[in-house]
């Protein structure tokens, strides 16, 4: 069966515990398949290899908690992940009615999309634009705010409820035996960029990021020093002085960073971390909602001066206005995107101090800038991993620019 059960998987009793004691009238449960943080491929991988597990684990956490209904969100791009689901919920359903209960919910191609708050706009037949209150307090087809009826949610990722039938099958010490005593369970790992071999698979917690990348994903390639490893874009850079982190929740955040989805994107020492801090920047601008000025403003300014920098004309104004649009880019947020959009960038800034420094006019960088940001569209273990090849024309207001003739 693939996967054993991720450590994040004991969240989700408190969880469903809460919604039970929460006052509704009803109770909705969703499952978060809507992934779309470059270097992560976890979901899908799931999604292709054992849709049967998501959808159990669903099924056991609407009985548990009461649910009129359950939801799953998916994007409408994920074809494959689509078309595995289909396939093993028609078998659900011709085995139990309880499956009649669940229905797939297709949203757009916008990172916000796998924002819980944002997801049950969409099922509502809205856009991805979160909302303010968390879905305990104000979940689907809730009144209006302020309104008698709350409707608690619980929303749940995928790779979360795939386990949750193997707990109910083996107990807590079957979960406890996995991973390592502090953290223990297993999670599906994304590991992409300057590596030998990029990968996709599931792996005890508790191993060290050294073994993850150097054991697993074959280091970097031939001639090249490791450089740069960042846990996805939600969280600040690791450098090569941090390998021997261990791959858990507390250890991964007394390292300065965080498991989270257990994407990891590698750069050698070939690549210029301007450029990187670029492309994250333009993503989390280009992805922002606009519901809260302060991210939107401030990302694109990050963004504008990073883009100077790049071009030969930037200087140590522009430094200055980065750290200081960092501080204030949070404000007022509504999600964790800006949030993200400081911890990547000021990161980089504070590691690798001497790649931007090449970059104030007339400085002049050596270091390679041809670097794809890794949005994952497909992956396979003969080929790897394919990167959207559409992704630099989108704009902040999510269409997408013409081609140049």
């Amino acid at each position: 069966m693939c996967c054993a059960i991720p450590a994040y998987a004991a969240e989700a009793a408190p969880a469903w515990e809460g919604i039970l004691t929460a006052e509704g009238a009803s109770r909705f449960v969703v499952a978060n398949g809507a992934e779309g943080e470059p270097g992560t491929f976890k979901d899908r991988y799931l999604l292709r290899r054992n849709p049967y597990a998501v959808l159990e684990g669903l099924l056991i956490a609407t009985q548990v908690i009461g649910a009129e209904r359950a939801y799953l969100g998916l994007k409408e791009a994920f074809h494959r992940e689509r078309e595995s689901l289909s396939h093993a919920l028609a078998e659900f359903r011709s085995l139990t009615e309880l499956a009649d209960k669940i229905e797939v919910v297709l949203g757009s191609d916008e990172y916000l999309l796998g924002e819980e708050k944002a997801l049950l706009e969409v099922i509502e037949g809205g856009l991805p634009l979160p909302r303010v209150l968390p879905p305990y307090m104000h979940g689907l087809f809730a009144g209006s705010y302020g309104g008698a009826e709350t409707n608690p949610t619980v929303v749940n990722n995928v790779e979360t409820l795939a386990f949750v039938p193997g707990i109910v099958r083996n107990g807590a010490s079957w979960f406890r035996s996995l991973g390592s005593e502090d953290t223990p369970g297993t999670m599906i790992f994304t590991v992409c960029g300057d590596v030998r071999r990029p990968m996709v698979e599931e792996l005890p917690l508790g191993l060290t990021l050294r073994e993850l990348i150097y054991d697993v994903a074959g280091g970097p390639k031939r001639g090249q020093k490791l450089k740069a490893i960042f846990p996805g874009l939600a969280n600040g850079v690791l450098t090569p002085d941090g390998l021997d982190a261990r791959l858990g929740f507390d250890s991964m955040r007394s390292a300065g960073a965080s498991l989270g989805s257990a994407g990891f994107i590698v750069y050698d020492d070939s690549a210029c971390m301007v450029q990187v801090a670029y492309l994250f920047s333009r993503f989390l601008h280009v992805e922002s909602c606009n519901q809260c000025p302060p991210c939107k403003l401030y990302s694109g300014q990050i963004t504008e001066a990073l883009e100077r920098l790049l071009a030969g004309i930037g200087s140590h104004d522009d430094i200055e206005q980065i750290q200081d649009a960092a501080a204030t880019v949070e404000d007022g947020q509504r999600c964790y995107l800006p949030t993200s959009e400081r911890s990547a960038v000021t990161s980089i800034m504070a590691a690798f101090i001497e790649d931007f420094g090449h970059h104030i006019a007339p400085g002049h960088c050596e270091l390679n800038h041809n670097i794809e940001l890794p949005k994952i569209v497909d992956y396979s273990e003969v080929d790897g991993f394919t990167f959207d090849p559409l992704y630099s024309r989108k704009q902040p207001d999510w269409t997408y620019a013409l081609a140049a003739v």
